[in-house]
């Protein structure tokens, strides 16, 4: 009995590897770029599935990038310091005391916690944030946020040169301002101008809910932009999901093919997403 549930197992796993195929065959050469964040990052168990599955894309030839967020890590560590943080409309007020602990806790303890799970996997990864070579240069969001920015200029060539060297970028999303001072900027909007610099295929959104729904609370799982604003208008997409629909209709209109807000906490969310018929998310494309 135990050699048969093991042989349907075999043939499940082939049967899936080989209905695979043509989303493999469709990604080969393509960019994806993966905004890390919430459960994913929540232990070491569930990273090590995230970093096994941006290798294994990068294997089968995607060119991944990944960029990450860290919002628990700098609240643990400003109260640690005992610096006080307050936020205005979902963003962090960014203080020149603040904006230190954001650029050590970001480049520092969590790019390298996600370079080297990477590196662990078999993976070449490299953490950078946009201050490395101009990478992200800012301006400032609004200057009652402080070192707060928005993405003005991104430089992809950087980017270029290390899939050239088959490297995965892990970027920090932190940026430099016209004088050299550091700005904070937010996970998502960081990720989607990245992806946009690059026109990449997909960006793929890791949340900690299943996707985008509707009136009813079910998950839609293919929307068109002009949806995502009458959604927004009509209240259905409230809260937390703005900002996150924001940044995919932006990314869309700067050149990247497709975004997927997902749930990552779905252990291989991504894999699901690229290389299986059903996806794993809120898929959200263009008008046209």
């Amino acid at each position: 009995m135990k050699k048969q549930n093991m042989n349907r197992d075999w043939i499940a796993t082939a049967s899936t590897l080989s209905q695979a195929l043509p989303y493999l065959q469709r990604y080969t050469g393509a960019i994806v770029v993966v905004k890390l964040g919430g459960h994913a990052m929540s232990s070491q168990e569930a990273m090590d599935v995230f970093a096994r599955d941006v290798v294994l894309m990068q294997m089968v030839g995607i060119n991944p990038v990944v960029v990450h967020g860290g919002g628990p890590m700098i609240n643990a560590m400003l109260d640690r310091l005992d610096i006080k943080s307050e936020f205005v409309n979902g963003k962090r007020v960014t203080d020149a005391a603040t904006v230190e602990v954001v650029e050590m806790v970001l480049s520092g303890t969590v790019n390298k916690r996600i370079v080297q799970a990477i590196n662990g996997q078999g993976g070449k990864a490299v953490g950078l944030s946009g201050k490395d070579a101009s990478l992200i240069t800012c301006t400032q969001t609004n200057p009652d946020l402080g070192f707060v920015g928005t993405p003005d200029e991104i430089k992809p060539e950087v980017l270029h040169d290390l899939f050239a060297k088959n490297t995965i970028p892990v970027i920090a999303p932190l940026g430099a301002g016209p004088d050299g001072e550091t700005f904070n900027i937010n996970g998502d909007t960081a990720a989607g101008a990245v992806a946009a610099s690059l026109n990449a295929d997909r960006l793929l959104l890791l949340t900690d809910v299943a996707g985008v729904k509707d009136g009813d609370g079910n998950v839609m799982t293919e929307l068109k932009a002009a949806q995502i604003k009458e959604m927004t208008e009509n209240g259905v997409i409230a809260g937390g999901m703005i900002p996150k629909t924001e940044t995919a209709l932006n990314a869309i209109e700067g050149g990247v093919r497709a975004v997927v807000i997902l749930d990552g906490r779905a252990p291989n969310a991504c894999l699901l997403e690229l290389f299986t018929e059903h996806g794993a998310g809120s898929l959200i494309r263009g008008d046209n």
